[in-house]
């Protein structure tokens, strides 16, 4: 193989890395990404905390992230995770289909969210998905998302719309960004941020960036 064949192939394989305390499921993970042409596996970590220490410039094309971790949680460290590398697609791993951390992850930014139980064949498949874009969610998983907004209730009705600006801007901070990457993703200043932001909040009549984004959310005012 040549150094160009070799480089195509490189840039061809899915750079997975793991973030799971029970070392057995990491390492038995790990095996099956590296075990399957195509996959690589880049990082094995035991914790929220040591992942974002640890993952520098060669950032995984996907993690999956075990919801039920020691120090921070999954749930909440998607949040940490896709402002720190917007670009990284996060697959939560559970081994409950718990509904309230079902909600918490997908604000926070997870693509998708699939039990441990899920098989070795469909985890494979769901990392190459969720690589190309899609949102794969194991079958127990979707329907606790479909309940979830079943549960939710009507829109609120509110003074005055988002503008599309506005919306935007919202969308980018429910995916993670901070105000900077934010600001130079929609080509504007962070005090024009800043200026849409208090507009934000008193049309939704929120005081913080996480209520803005649950309740854009709930009222189908940002997907």
């Amino acid at each position: 193989m040549t150094s160009k064949d070799a480089e195509l192939q490189s840039s061809e394989l899915i750079r997975v890395a793991i973030v799971e305390d029970d070392r057995a499921t990491r390492e038995g993970l790990g095996m099956l990404i590296n075990g399957t042409p195509g996959y690589a596996c880049v990082g094995e970590f035991r914790s929220v905390e040591e992942a974002l220490r640890s993952i520098g410039h060669h950032v995984p094309d996907v993690l999956l992230l075990d919801i039920q971790l020691p120090g921070m949680s999954g749930s909440e460290g998607v949040r940490f995770f896709r402002e720190k590398f917007p670009q990284l697609e996060i697959i939560m791993l559970t081994v409950l289909a718990e509904q309230d951390k079902v909600f918490e992850s997908i604000c926070n930014g997870a693509c998708g969210y699939l039990l441990k139980e899920t098989p070795p064949a469909r985890l494979l498949e769901s990392i190459r998905e969720a690589h190309e874009g899609g949102a794969p969610m194991t079958p127990e998983i979707a329907r606790k998302v479909v309940k979830l907004f079943q549960q939710t209730s009507p829109p609120e009705k509110f003074d005055e719309q988002l503008t599309p600006q506005e919306a935007r801007l919202l969308r980018l901070l429910a995916q993670g960004y901070s105000y900077g990457r934010a600001a130079d993703h929609l080509k504007i200043s962070v005090n024009t941020v800043r200026d849409y932001i208090r507009a934000i909040y008193d049309k939704l009549h929120v005081h913080s960036k996480s209520e803005a984004v649950s309740k854009a959310l709930r009222n189908r005012l940002i997907y």
